[in-house]
């Protein structure tokens, strides 16, 4: 049997002359993506954030091609990413073998970067845009649930705190009624109307309690039923009324619009997330990440406090405008961003929306409800007489025109028609879900929300909405699975939405990083393999 031979190991062999760990680093190398972007940066965006005087400041170029280094490389933890500065040789190089303290990485992630972090993001888009990489001709719009750094039981809900507000009102008054039934002074303590019962309220009518008391002790009176009343009033107003509807108060303004909020992060909403392992539609705090790709590259994102992604449209292309200048030639996105106030809003900036609608799918792929007899869309309508003609010859005529508003204040205008009569007819209960019989069938049309879409799927049909609709869920689907599951990126490490706005900015630049270290690694294979 042949005697195996091993390689020798140099473990401990002492070198005559140590090597740079930029001689450890290959060409081409994601570090020095990073390290390459941020030297063609101007140094002066990042050093304003600093106030000067005191000890000695890490310089913030290091710093920042250590954030975005850790970030493209799916290390988020400021405690992960000062372990790595000890322990990663690309982090060695960059910071010159000084590591880094997990409080000096989060002070800077959370504070210094922040008011230059938009522009940051914008330099690495110019990069990818004289590259060639985006052209911001088409952009695919989709959003994506990322969970909140709050815990998930420490829910606050607008329902529950409406209804111990409005109980509490009406608990208030009553007790002020009690009182003044008891005096008959000029100034009552109980407001006309309990909804008039706030904070403000319950001080002053302490104030007056306290005023009467001090009146009564003064007159020696201070023993009677009254008084005795007062002082138990005074009392339940100090340990009682007071803090529970300030409490209140405060947690009406933490919801500014929305039905939900954590108390560990305020900013967060309460959201079902797509990663439910339990399978139970659980609710966790969240924040909706929408975000616009163009070849898998991320050209804009923002982070929203709403759940649905209808009302994130607008505010997401205004700050599109607002950082690229314009909006993309071709807008995509899927039937979650069909709605009237989207479809004008892309076509009053000239955009070409192809987007789908709710009924999309099923116009598509459901031939037996796109021919039903009994939807409403199929039925005859005369423009002159402004009349629908249901299946079986009934008439319903305009009844009324009501309005709707969305969560952004857009107004839509709705048209209710109503059947003259309804009796005698053989489907009354296939058409009406009324369960008087004598109810007549009332429909509700939108005559501009029905163009829109319309026009909508004659556009996703042409030959360049169809292979448009179809790269959508490549492009930027692939873009959250990527970060999601590849980088593991599934829950933010900072609170509060500026700061988890900052963050997700981060993640975004890392992503695009990333991407371009890929792709141009790609492409330098390409060259040698042709040239060889």
């Amino acid at each position: 049997m042949a005697t195996p031979k091993f390689k020798p190991c140099m473990q401990h062999q002492p070198m005559l002359f140590p090597p740079s760990v930029g001689e450890l680093i290959p060409e081409g190398a994601l570090v020095r993506v990073v390290d390459s972007i941020v030297d063609g940066m101007d140094r002066s965006v990042l050093e304003s954030a600093y106030p000067g005087g005191g000890a000695s400041a890490h310089d913030p170029s290091m710093m920042l091609k250590v954030v975005l280094f850790c970030y493209a490389s799916g290390i988020y933890s400021s405690r992960k990413i000062a372990a790595a500065t000890r322990e990663n040789v690309n982090l060695m190089w960059l910071t010159g073998m000084r590591p880094l303290d997990h409080n000096t990485v989060n002070r800077f992630r959370s504070e210094r970067i922040r008011p230059v972090f938009e522009d940051v993001f914008s330099e690495v888009i110019a990069v990818l845009a004289e590259a060639g990489y985006i052209t911001l001709d088409t952009y695919f719009l989709d959003g994506t649930k990322i969970e909140a750094n709050a815990n998930k039981f420490t829910f606050v809900w607008k329902k529950s705190t409406d209804r111990y507000q409005e109980a509490l009102r009406r608990k208030v008054h009553a007790h002020l009624e009690a009182i003044d039934e008891m005096n008959d002074e000029e100034e009552a303590l109980a407001p006309a109307d309990p909804s008039e019962v706030d904070a403000d309220a319950i001080r002053g009518a302490a104030d007056r309690i306290n005023a009467r008391l001090k009146a009564k002790r003064e007159a020696g009176g201070g023993k009677d039923a009254e008084a005795k009343e007062l002082k138990r009033a005074s009392a339940a107003i100090g340990r009682d009324y007071l803090p529970r509807m300030e409490k209140y108060e405060r947690q009406q303004a933490a919801f500014a619009g929305r039905k939900s909020f954590s108390k560990t992060d305020p900013d967060a909403t309460f959201m079902r997330m797509k990663d439910d392992a339990m399978g139970n539609g659980q609710l966790k705090a969240g924040y909706n990440v929408q975000a616009g790709t163009e070849n898998q590259f991320i050209v804009d994102t923002t982070v929203h406090q709403r759940p649905g992604d209808t009302a994130c449209a607008v505010p997401h292309c205004e700050h599109v405008k607002e950082r690229i200048g314009r909006l993309p030639l071709n807008f995509v996105a899927d039937a979650g961003y069909g709605s009237e106030e989207n479809y004008a809003y892309l076509e009053a900036e000239g955009v070409d929306a192809y987007v789908k609608h709710s009924e999309f799918f099923r116009e598509c792929h459901n031939r037996k409800w796109r021919e039903d007899e009994m939807r409403v869309a199929n039925w005859e309508y005369d423009e002159e007489s402004d009349e629908y003609t249901c299946p079986e010859g009934k008439t319903l005529v305009f009844l009324k025109e009501s309005s709707r508003v969305s969560e952004l204040g857009y107004e839509s205008a709705v048209r209710v028609y109503e059947c003259e009569s309804c009796s005698g007819c053989p489907r009354k209960a296939e058409c009406s879900k009324s369960a008087s019989p004598d109810a007549p069938k009332r429909i509700q049309v939108n005559p501009v929300l029905n163009a829109f879409r319309r026009r909508a799927s004659e556009m996703l049909h042409t030959e360049i909405g169809s292979a448009l609709r179809k790269k959508r869920s490549v492009d930027v689907e692939t873009v959250f699975g990527d970060i999601k599951r590849n980088l593991g990126f599934t829950r933010f490490t900072l609170r509060g939405l500026e700061k988890v706005t900052l963050e997700w900015r981060l993640v975004a630049t890392g992503h695009n990083i990333r991407k371009l270290f890929l792709a141009e690694s790609k492409k330098r294979k390409a060259m040698a393999g042709a040239a060889a």
